[in-house]
């Protein structure tokens, strides 16, 4: 997050490029990655060279609209965030359950609008596993192009 304020600061002029190939992470942290990229003056743009999964979807639909981009034989998988309730006592088990669903509820909606897709069809598609190729990532509105040769 800070070498991107930091590139955005030294030089104004220039994109910056997001290279993705992760399969996710902890939630907090990728949404602090997503604010910083939607709060720097530049373009960023988002590139799947791999597998963008979990998290790293999020990150991947969170580049410039029209600057989203997959390599052809990327795979995108989308689902409902996880936690570890196991690990807490009763009362953290509530607390953490009605953050885990402010959470869902924020990320959801990003979904929603950076895809263009109606809440339902969005929804529906996060209650499970959705793995995607590149082709149908694009279809989705994950991504805006698919790379060629």
């Amino acid at each position: 997050m800070g070498l991107m304020v930091y590139l955005s600061i030294e030089n104004d002029t220039k994109d910056l490029y997001l290279f993705i190939n992760s399969p996710g992470g902890l939630v907090i942290p990728r949404v602090g990655i997503y604010d910083t990229m939607q709060l720097v003056q530049l373009d960023v743009h988002t590139i799947c060279m791999g597998l963008a999964a979990s998290m790293g979807s999020f990150l991947l639909v969170g580049g410039a609209i029209t600057k989203r981009l997959a390599f052809p034989h990327a795979r995108v998988m989308i689902h409902q965030l996880a936690s570890s309730f196991y690990e807490v006592q009763t009362g953290e088990f509530i607390l953490e359950a009605e953050e885990l669903l402010k959470l869902c509820e924020n990320i959801t909606r990003i979904y929603v609008q950076r895809t263009g897709k109606p809440l339902w069809v969005v929804s529906k598609n996060m209650e499970r596993d959705v793995f995607m190729s590149a082709t149908e990532a694009q279809a989705h509105g994950i991504v805006d192009l698919v790379a060629v040769k």
